[in-house]
């Protein structure tokens, strides 16, 4: 368990001589291990670290890596939403791809997001991520998809553009892609015929969501699909003890303590049912803070730099900047969470 609340200095996380590099690596990068159905814990949705100029800041990748490590999550995300992807040039994806795969170094899975208007881009992005070593890919429906049928036509055509060694998550999130619903029947037809398709990103709204999760592990427990990994994607883990309830295998998704999904997930696990909401109360205001819609980012990226895994807070243009009234509200936040996280022990 790591010291939460603590703010991390950039000396914690010095680099090595490993990251002499820079496009190229003279050492070769252990193999991934492939992402398959047993998936568990927490894949940490990464940012993408820029410097002030806005390029592309490949030392704090390697900085960011090891923090999100020493934090103990179980695997990475890269190329999300929350990693400004769409705002990165093809070769400055493949160069943070490389980077990230080199650091982790076959320690944990790598997921690396190949979502795309087109399936001739889909799969160029797909096939240059796994020749490097990612563990799989990921991918959220299309954004023309309106009926079932088409839902499981759409995934039925990426896993034939992927190929049938290139294992993947399947992201139900209507708010990322234009209301898209991947209801209970689809996602049950699309596990049932795409045996490449190994893992849920749940990251429908709770209310229904919730009710949909638990109806997929229960699918799965009678037999009617076969046991898929399921991870919750809420935003900083906002309904996380209730998603692990309901039967998620642990959390997808971005936080700037992501020790409190590691630790919520542990605890959940182990039994200890009232600890983990605990644990999660005492970070919960922050989390809540960090989830807004047009200022979110700017604020996880604010708190990496205060907790030394960055070495700047740079969102690419466009994007929010804070002011002072918001890095007040931040501090004060941190503030109140070191307090209570004291009185819990």
């Amino acid at each position: 368990m790591v010291d939460r609340g603590q703010v991390r200095t950039a000396d914690k996380f010095a680099l090595g001589p490993d990251t002499r590099y820079a496009y190229g690596f003279p050492d070769p990068i252990r193999a991934m291990p492939r992402l398959d159905e047993s998936a568990k814990g927490v894949y940490l949705i990464t940012v993408t670290p820029f410097r002030d100029d806005g390029a592309l800041d490949l030392e704090s990748t390697d900085r960011l890596t090891d923090f999100y490590l020493g934090c103990g999550v179980t695997g990475f995300t890269v190329l999300g939403v929350m990693g400004e992807a769409p705002k990165l040039t093809a070769d400055e994806s493949r160069a943070y791809v490389k980077r990230v795969l080199a650091r982790v170094n076959g320690r944990v899975p790598v997921i690396v997001g190949v979502s795309s208007p087109g399936f001739a881009a889909m799969g160029e992005i797909a096939k240059s991520v796994m020749d490097l070593g990612a563990s799989g890919v990921m991918v959220g429906p299309g954004a023309a998809v309106r009926t079932d049928d088409q839902a499981v036509a759409y995934y039925e055509m990426a896993a034939e553009t992927l190929g049938p060694a290139t294992p993947f998550c399947v992201q139900d999130h209507p708010l990322a892609y234009n209301g898209v619903q991947l209801p209970l029947p689809v996602l049950t037809r699309i596990f049932k015929s795409i045996p490449t398709a190994v893992m849920l990103k749940h990251e429908d709204w709770p209310g229904p969501g919730l009710a949909k999760l638990a109806a997929i592990r229960a699918a799965s427990d009678r037999g009617d699909i076969r046991r898929i990994s399921i991870l919750a994607g809420n935003g900083g883990g906002l309904f996380l003890p209730e998603e692990l309830s309901r039967g998620a295998d642990g959390a997808m998704t971005g936080f700037s303590y992501p020790e409190m999904m590691v630790d919520v997930v542990a605890a959940h696990d182990a039994g200890k049912v009232e600890r983990a909401h605990d644990l999660f109360d005492a970070y919960l205001p922050l989390a809540r803070y960090e989830q807004q819609s047009a200022l979110g980012l700017a604020v996880r990226k604010y708190l990496l730099l205060k907790r030394g895994a960055i070495a700047s807070a740079a969102i690419r243009k466009p994007g929010p900047k804070l002011s002072a009234a918001d890095v007040a509200d931040i501090d004060r936040l941190i503030a109140r969470q070191e307090k209570r996280l004291e009185e819990i022990g």
